[in-house]
């Protein structure tokens, strides 16, 4: 029985088509996909059926949510629909979330506007909702704050928000993009449990094919604001029509091609690695305690080498980072690149700093949004000697454009006017212009949509060769690590459970651990 029709939905924005013809059906107590890269219009197909569009904004066709019109809704009508007849779940919880607003408060939120009940019984019903999504009261009291609480968890309470009045339909956009394997396991075995237990239908918005496999029973391809394709998830994948959805499916297995030439010497070195943090005292008189982020961690990493590592939000893997990059100080053991001790402050030389550089999960967020993009990929110069001219800092630094895909009249823009793909590049750029030795890439690929990730890998295959590169390349993604990297080495707690080379590791898993993040991982069946 169909719960939601959507009708020849158009949309545009300042007069530009964004939305051109879209028609879907949602059965009731089914999950319906819909995938597609960054900027095909998937999330604006949601704001627009929840009217929650931008100013400028003009929407036609026909929503029927249980034989309502949606569009035909004045917003005094559409908030009465929000949250208690469709519930809507966003990509990202630290930004859905209130920082100065209890987890307990916020989910009660919608049943005092809804129901107008009291607090106590609000409070009671959001304790309930918090249960059912498994934050449990011993553990996750409603007086805690979003940032008390990992990303996975802050997407539970997300969930709680979008449930708490039962609605009869769930939009999910992008839920579990940045979570590691096993807390995007968890989540998405709760999304399905809700829509089995609860009756509810759901809206599953994501650019993972992998996800969608597993996930919808139906499922629409949307590309430039078109659904291109649309049917039922198995036959679809087995029986693709349309080139762009055959697209997508290669770059969800891509494999960069890569030169194995001989390894060089080591380069980076790692020998009994400790970091510890001092915890909050329990008591006046009691010693403060330790939380040891690192324990005993040991590895080498050679030149023109590719090392990934692996493991859940936690495990210690960005603590490690902070230390190899000389911006945290070791309790014990030793760093060394190039044979010289990497020690965090100050005593940490320009020459050394040169020949490390990084590239962060957040290509926007590691950019000042106020300069051009020709200063920011120069910020790295301050490390040099100062022997050029802004003339000659400008050609480097347009060189460097050049190598990662980009054009020299690129910097002259701002780093919003460019697509997600587009920002990860100019990252690497700053990264390789002092041409240094070791590259950090953390989380470097997570957020990009498939064939964008495909295009980086790609890239930073192609430069590995060419410069002579070494990566650490850290990652929850499995199937990015299995196809960029060399060796691999699994972190848990702190330590390191399991290493080796690469295709080793993930064909015959030797730490239950391992075996656990490789079966977590979504895939597509190889029958389809």
């Amino acid at each position: 029985m169909c719960l939601l029709s959507v009708k020849n939905l158009n949309l545009t924005i300042d007069g530009e088509p964004i939305l051109v013809d879209i028609s879907f059906e949602v059965q009731k107590g089914r999950t319906f996909g819909i995938v597609g890269e960054s900027g095909s219009g998937k999330s604006l197909t949601a704001l627009s059926l929840m009217g929650l569009l931008p100013a400028g904004s003009r929407r036609h066709g026909n929503a029927e949510l249980n034989g309502r019109d949606l569009f035909s809704l004045s917003e005094k009508e559409m908030c009465a629909v929000r949250g208690n007849e469709i519930g809507m779940i966003f990509q990202e919880p630290m930004t859905a979330l209130n920082p100065v607003q209890t987890i307990g408060s916020q989910v009660a939120e919608s049943l005092f506007v809804h129901k107008s009940m009291d607090r106590s019984e609000a409070m009671r019903m959001a304790r309930d909702r918090l249960d059912r999504v498994e934050l449990p009261a011993s553990r996750f009291p409603l007086d805690l704050y979003p940032h008390e609480l990992s990303g996975g968890q802050r997407q539970r309470v997300c969930i709680a928000m979008a449930i708490a009045l039962r609605p009869k339909l769930l939009v999910a956009d992008e839920p579990s993009t940045a979570l590691d394997v096993s807390t995007q396991s968890q989540i998405l075995r709760l999304l399905k449990s809700l829509v089995d237990e609860e009756g509810m239908s759901l809206v599953l918005i994501t650019h993972d094919l992998a996800v969608i496999s597993e996930m919808a029973e139906e499922v629409a391809v949307m590309r430039e604001g078109e659904i291109v394709e649309r049917g039922a998830t198995a036959t679809l994948f087995q029986k693709m029509s349309h080139a762009y959805t055959k697209k997508l499916f290669a770059a969800t297995s891509h494999v960069p091609v890569r030169e194995f030439g001989a390894l060089g010497e080591s380069l980076l070195n790692l020998k009994d690695v400790v970091r510890e943090y001092t915890l909050p005292r329990r008591n006046l008189f009691g010693q403060p305690r330790k939380f040891r982020a690192v324990d005993g961690v040991s590895f080498t990493l050679a030149k023109r080498e590719s090392l990934g590592l692996v493991g859940e939000s936690g495990c210690g893997k960005t603590t490690l980072t902070r230390a190899i990059l000389g911006l945290d100080g070791l309790q014990a053991g030793e760093i060394r690149l190039a044979g010289e001790s990497v020690e965090a402050g100050r005593g940490l030389s320009n020459d050394l700093r040169r020949k490390m550089q990084v590239v962060f999960q957040d290509p926007y967020g590691s950019f000042n949004p106020r300069h051009k993009v020709d200063r920011l990929v120069a910020e790295p110069f301050h490390l040099s000697d100062g022997q050029l001219t802004v003339q000659e800092k400008r050609e480097q630094v347009a060189c460097v454009l050049g190598e990662v895909g980009l054009r020299s009249s690129d910097m002259g823009k701002y780093i919003h006017e460019f697509s997600g793909g587009q920002r990860q590049r100019i990252a690497i750029a700053r990264a390789l212009l002092l041409k240094p030795e070791l590259i950090v890439l953390d989380e470097a690929v997570s957020a990009l949509d498939v064939s964008i990730r495909a295009q980086i890998l790609d890239l930073l295959a192609a430069l590995q060769t060419t410069h002579g590169l070494s990566y650490l390349f850290i990652s929850h993604d499995l199937t990015v690590v299995k196809a960029i990297t060399d060796r691999v080495l699994v972190m848990q707690d702190g330590k390191i459970v399991e290493s080796g080379r690469t295709p080793e590791v993930f064909e015959h898993p030797q730490h239950e651990y391992t075996r656990a993040l490789i079966e977590a991982a979504p895939s597509i069946p190889k029958k389809r």
